[in-house]
């Protein structure tokens, strides 16, 4: 697998995304050694906060290959991905990721997160957005459709 070459292109696509206007982040999604997914930052273009590149290039995989899951498949990306991109990461199930930039130096540039990994371990009602728990009694009846449907659906 030629994975320099890979990241090489993410970081190019970065550099030109933000000539056209998007931020610096760019990912593939490569299975078999071909391209099968990709994206850029298209958080300001699209107002979705979620559209960093990493999500954007599960997204186009997840689509191409009509499934929710990139076993098999590895991420290529320009930096470090933020705890959101790490979570579609684990969901997607891809195989490894390789990136460029560090957390650390997106953070010279202006894009720090570290205020985000403080927040996991943070009791939720104390985060700096308090999360608060309502305990309904209705709260696990989706859940309970979940299990009930155990021969029709689509597992995770």
């Amino acid at each position: 697998m030629r994975h320099e070459y890979f990241l090489e292109q993410v970081v190019n696509n970065a550099r030109v995304n933000v000539s056209d206007g998007g931020g610096p982040f760019a990912a593939l999604v490569v299975c078999a050694g071909k391209i099968i997914g990709s994206g850029v930052n298209r958080v300001t273009s699209m107002c979705d906060p979620s559209a960093h590149a990493e999500v954007m290039a599960i997204r186009d995989a997840c689509n191409k290959l009509s499934s929710h899951q990139l076993t098999g498949c590895i991420l290529y990306s320009s930096c470090e991905p933020c705890p959101m991109c790490l979570g579609a990461i684990y969901w997607s199930r891809l195989d490894k990721v390789y990136y460029a930039a560090t957390h650390q130096q997106a953070a010279q540039a202006g894009f720090d997160d570290s205020h985000i990994y403080q927040q996991i371990n943070v009791e939720p009602g104390n985060r700096v957005i308090p999360f608060q728990h309502m305990a309904l009694s209705s709260a696990f009846k989706p859940f309970e459709a979940w299990n009930d449907a155990a021969g029709s659906r689509i597992d995770y």
